[in-house]
């Protein structure tokens, strides 16, 4: 860690007391910075086993041969594409009830990542669909639903841009996140309440699975690499959220301080050990 975040790390422990001293940006910052790269190194290690499974290890299905691999991809998005929404929601409720900072920046750093899982889970659906249903796309309830939800990420963002003040901007955001939410359960139950193409839920925590053990093993090892990617990915994007929202703050312009002399050529041992010789 640098000298600069073990500072204000230090800082963050004096002030505040139990967990929720973490509420604060100021405090939260050094943290998020600390696991970044223990959940990027996670996912990465994931990411390279669970491909590995399933690409090398598992079986071929007797039924669809090796295009059923898609699998490994594509329910692992689609899985973190209805998760991250629901956790989303989740921040942007505590947020507007609260008014709480933090929250609706942890929102605002979600986003983007949900929206690129959908996409994905969108279009391995369509190379999953070619060889399988004969068409790219159909307008089956799992993948429409899927597409609104795709909009409502796109949408969330696009509101959140249009208005200058922030504040305002996560309100908005969040009622639009809140009113989304039902699009959620409708994507995970439409293979249940209407007759569609798409094929029903192989794991299920009432039945047994109706795979191939390797199979589920591959997928479920890089659905913990996609939540492990996200985690690192939503803690960096809120760092600099908070540090765009915060950069008249005191503390954010000593943090730019500390870090800026931690980097001079001066504060560096190399330099030093050169200066001397």
């Amino acid at each position: 860690m640098s000298t600069a975040n073990q500072i204000f790390a230090s800082r963050a422990e004096s002030s505040g007391s139990g967990f929720f001293k973490y509420a604060s940006p100021q405090t939260f910052f050094p943290l998020a910075g600390k696991m970044i790269p223990w959940f990027a190194t996670a996912a990465v290690i994931l990411a390279v086993a669970g491909l590995y499974i399933g690409f090398a290890v598992a079986p071929t299905d007797h039924q669809q041969g090796d295009s059923y691999r898609i699998i490994f991809l594509h329910v692992p998005a689609a899985w973190m594409s209805m998760f991250i929404y629901v956790v989303m929601a989740f921040w942007s409720f505590v947020g507007l009830t609260l008014n709480t900072r933090l929250s609706s920046m942890m929102a605002t750093a979600l986003a983007p990542t949900g929206a690129m899982f959908t996409f994905l889970a969108l279009w391995t659906g369509a190379l999953w669909g070619k060889p399988t249903w004969g068409a790219w796309w159909v307008w089956d309830a799992r993948l429409t639903s899927e597409l609104i939800l795709l909009f409502l990420y796109i949408g969330f963002m696009a509101l959140q841009a249009s208005i200058d003040d922030a504040r305002r901007a996560d309100k908005a955001g969040a009622v639009l996140a809140l009113v989304g939410v039902v699009n959620v359960p409708i994507i995970y139950f439409s293979v249940q309440w209407w007759n569609t193409l798409h094929q029903g839920s192989s794991v299920s925590l009432t039945k047994a699975p109706s795979m191939a053990m390797t199979m589920l093993l591959g997928m479920l090892v890089m659905a913990f690499a996609a939540w492990a990617y996200t985690i690192a990915v939503a803690l960096a994007r809120v760092r600099c959220i908070v540090l765009e929202r915060e950069k008249h703050t005191e503390w954010v312009r000593d943090w730019y301080e500390q870090s800026l002399g931690a980097r001079s050529p001066e504060n560096r041992p190399n330099a030093r050990r050169g200066d001397e010789a």
